[in-house]
């Protein structure tokens, strides 16, 4: 298969496509699509690797979401599962400090614990991350403390690298992600929502990836439906809209950035 884009996280393996899995990730394949399809806790995750073992342009990621601290963490359960060849990071993992309806420092500390486990992992199989972080509203402080547990991580494995999901930090933040060897993606939000663009202008882009988190966050065109994978096209030509870089160009720059970040074989 001819891989044209990379769908950095999506989660095909959610019900909200079980009338229409098969097709749809025909139509992927069609398109020339690869996605990355994230566990976010062992039965997903296990659903993932599973997708990525039938399908040759799918590949997974495992882990446990940080809402979900307090499961408690079965390493050996994930490591069995990360050590397929098809999965190609650890996560989704990280800090969320939105969603929790009460974000304490017992909260923060169980999801920092979490996701030092998700790093040991990753050291351990020399895998990047998936990083979900999100900020409590009008801050950056789910930023500014991954920063800190990243870079007390990259001191004692200077090998760790990763993505972070979903970004909508800062310029400042982004370059300090990049600084620490790690990217950051944009999903179709960025094509109805202008609040990213001052971002994906400064930040360069062999630090960006494209992905959709599908089912969530379908693009303008597409609005209140459930997103899919081939929004992925919609999220790079966006990003090379707001750059004013051409569109080509931009769509090979962050198929090599993923295929490196992923270590995913060339298409």
């Amino acid at each position: 298969m001819n891989i044209r884009y990379v769908d950095a996280h999506c989660h095909v393996q959610f019900p909200q496509y079980d009338a229409d899995r098969s097709p749809l990730i025909e139509r992927m394949r069609e398109q020339g699509i690869a996605g990355i399809v994230v566990g976010c806790d062992l039965d997903s995750s296990h659903k993932a690797v599973a997708l990525a073992e039938k399908h040759e342009h799918l590949y997974a990621s495992v882990g446990l979401h940080p809402n979900d601290a307090d499961e408690g963490f079965d390493a050996a359960a994930y490591q069995a599962l990360a050590e397929h060849p098809k999965v190609v990071a650890i996560g989704e993992c990280g800090l969320d400090f939105f969603r929790p309806r009460e974000v304490n420092e017992d909260t923060k500390r169980a999801q920092k614990d979490l996701f030092r486990e998700h790093i040991e992992l990753a050291v351990t199989l020399d895998k990047p991350l998936i990083i979900h972080a999100r900020p409590s509203k009008g801050t950056e402080d789910a930023y500014r403390d991954l920063l800190e547990l990243l870079r007390e991580a990259k001191a004692a494995h200077p090998r760790l690298s990763g993505d972070v999901h979903f970004f909508v930090g800062s310029g400042a933040v982004a370059e300090e992600l990049l600084a620490l060897g790690f990217t950051v993606s944009f999903t179709a939000v960025i094509t109805f929502a202008r609040d990213y663009d001052t971002v994906i202008r400064s930040t360069p882009l062999s630090g960006i990836l494209s992905e959709t988190d599908a089912p969530y966050v379908a693009p303008a065109a597409r609005r209140g439906e459930r997103n899919d994978p081939l929004a992925v096209i919609d999220v790079v030509a966006k990003i090379a809209e707001i750059r004013g870089e051409d569109p080509e160009a931009v769509r090979a720059a962050l198929l090599a950035n993923a295929e490196r970040v992923f270590a995913l074989r060339a298409g």
